[in-house]
């Protein structure tokens, strides 16, 4: 028997009709070539030594702006990573088990070197490269891009001990991407990961309490076996790991791989997954060591200095990270507001919402350039000036920009009005994420301390620093004030240690702000560098976004960051 619907049952009810029609909603922003839209990062990117790898970073702004890319990004977001301890039987597995969606990202972004390009082919403009393509990656699925870090800022660690780094640099800089947990010998590619902190102490690894016992089978005193926990181990499901614990001359590097050379795996117990505000798709995990075999990297008792070189590496990449997070905020923010209208005209047409654009963008581009700038002075070739600077411009950005992030992500999540604080766009994911790269490899006091720290140890790292703004003295009077002022209040506080530190956040600002003026009044337009030089040092100066001096033609730096998309 058919069975009727009730509307053919009631000839008198009305016909069904659309309620209403969809109109003023920005289509999709997919489709497009973000590398070839970005164009302070094309311009970073020709100035600082990489344009042989332009066709390669079209490729991958294509890929990444593609709908499948995005639809995999939200899916590896929406699906995380879910911890597998035992199987079926009752055995020990320590698995995890990710979307298909996260190994197609992972995959692509391995197969474009993000992790290791720069150190396996290390010509002119090799960092800048590699930099360029991690952030574009990073700017649509930012959670791959831990492993993805980690992975780069291993290779220097290991390249300085080549007894460990020959069974372990092969599988790194390949760009196969292969997740099976077998011996790491017959893997066509390999990630890593890095477990530092404790419980008891956090950021004070010094108190760590991981013990460490020479295996007497070795009698090079290399082996190990460790005994202990780590709070936080990034990326659990990677190859290897650098990890700390004391050994018998003190706090010494290990590596700890996830299977052994034999196929058997190591004891690595994962206790859970951290339950994080943001990034989703990566898994960060907490781990127990029982007996778990390790070979030391390094020096015995020189387990900081031995790990310090990819804590600069990674923090270099969460400057990158944020960048990257700032690009797709302001991004879907002018496209919105390129796509509504409200009151008459254009939303990106409206005064004050062309000021908060502009605003946005300048931030962006001001990140932009303190990037690549970064990355090239890690070029290989870079010298010994290049390294002094380094020391300190890393760690200044890194307090700065990432500490910008989750702002600058929420004043743009708000020119999208309700849509932006809804899941269906990705914006407020960004918000979420945006905290991770401020809090991951040394928060905000941490980082500033650390500055002070290395301006004790090594004098010539300020002079690099000061040097490096001296290219651009008298090119405007409101910067070289801000210098003169922040040199001054320097000076004054390093002989009073304890006021340094009260004064430590004040004075990485203050250097932070120089070196993104300096930066902007170099490279970007002249239009462009004034506004920020005068929004962010000027007496006119404002605490939001949007309040840009007068007489900014806040319309060509919005079309500047936008055109190109249009």
């Amino acid at each position: 028997m058919e069975v009727q619907s009730i509307v053919s049952l009631r000839p008198d009810a009305p016909a069904p009709h659309a309620t209403h029609a969809v109109t003023n909603q920005a289509p999709p922003r997919t489709g497009l070539d973000e590398y070839g839209t970005n164009l302070p990062l094309a311009q970073a990117v020709r100035t600082f030594g990489a344009a042989w790898h332009e066709p390669e970073l079209h490729d991958i702004g294509a890929l990444v702006g593609s709908e499948r890319f995005q639809t995999s990004a939200e899916l590896a977001h929406t699906s995380p990573p879910v911890l597998r301890t035992h199987d079926r039987y009752g055995n020990r597995v320590d698995e995890i088990d990710f979307h298909p969606a996260y190994h197609e990202v992972i995959g692509a972004a391995v197969s474009h070197g993000t992790h290791t390009a720069g150190w396996a082919d290390p010509k002119p403009g090799a960092a800048v490269a590699r930099a360029a393509s991690f952030m574009l990656f990073a700017q649509i699925e930012p959670g791959h891009a831990c492993p993805m870090s980690m992975s780069h800022a291993v290779v220097p660690v290991l390249q300085h001990d080549p007894d460990v780094g020959r069974d372990w640099l092969p599988g790194l800089l390949s760009r196969s991407y292969d997740p099976r947990l077998i011996a790491p010998g017959s893997k066509s590619g390999l990630i890593f990961g890095m477990g530092m902190t404790e419980k008891q102490g956090g950021s004070d690894v010094r108190t760590n309490t991981t013990r460490a016992v020479p295996l007497a089978s070795d009698p090079e005193g290399r082996s190990h076996l460790l005994t202990g926990h780590k709070w936080f181990f990034s990326a659990p499901q990677s190859d290897a790991f650098l990890v700390l614990a004391q050994a018998e001359a003190g706090l010494t590097c290990f590596l700890v791989p996830r299977v052994l050379a034999d196929g058997t795996r190591n004891t690595v117990r994962i206790q859970r997954l951290k339950n994080k505000l943001g990034n989703k798709s990566n898994a960060s995990s907490e781990v127990e060591f029982d007996g778990t075999w390790a070979v030391r990297v390094g020096e015995p008792g020189r387990g900081v200095p031995t790990i310090i070189e990819m804590v600069n590496h990674t923090r270099l990449d969460c400057v990158l990270g944020t960048t990257a997070g700032m690009r797709q905020s302001v991004s879907e923010a002018l496209w919105h507001a390129h796509h509504r209208s409200a009151f008459g005209a254009r939303l990106a047409d409206q005064p004050a919402m062309t000021a908060v654009l502009a605003d946005l963008a300048l931030e962006t581009e001001a990140a932009t350039w303190t990037s690549l700038r970064l990355a090239h002075a890690y070029e290989a070739d870079s010298g010994e000036s290049e390294a002094m600077f380094r020391r300190l411009a890393t760690a200044v950005s890194k307090y700065w920009i990432c500490k910008r992030g989750p702002h600058h992500a929420y004043e743009s999540l708000e020119c999208l009005g309700g849509n932006g604080y809804t899941e269906d766009w990705p914006l407020a994911r960004r918000y979420r994420e945006q905290p991770v790269m401020a809090v991951w490899e040394g928060s905000g006091n941490v980082i500033a301390l650390d500055v002070l720290r290395g301006i004790a140890r090594t004098p010539r790292s300020l002079d690099a620093f000061w040097a490096e703004l001296e290219t651009t003295a008298g090119a405007s009077s409101v910067l070289d004030a801000h210098i003169r002022r922040v040199r001054q209040e320097l000076a004054e506080d390093l002989r009073d240690p304890l006021a340094a530190q009260v004064r430590a956040r004040a004075t990485v600002e203050g250097m932070a702000l120089a070196l993104q003026s300096s930066l902007m009044l170099r490279h970007a337009p002249t239009a462009s560098a004034d506004a920020f030089v005068a929004a962010r040092l000027g007496e006119a100066r404002g605490h939001q976004y949007g309040i840009l001096p007068r007489g900014t033609n806040a319309a060509a730096i919005v079309e500047r960051h936008f055109g190109g998309a249009i």
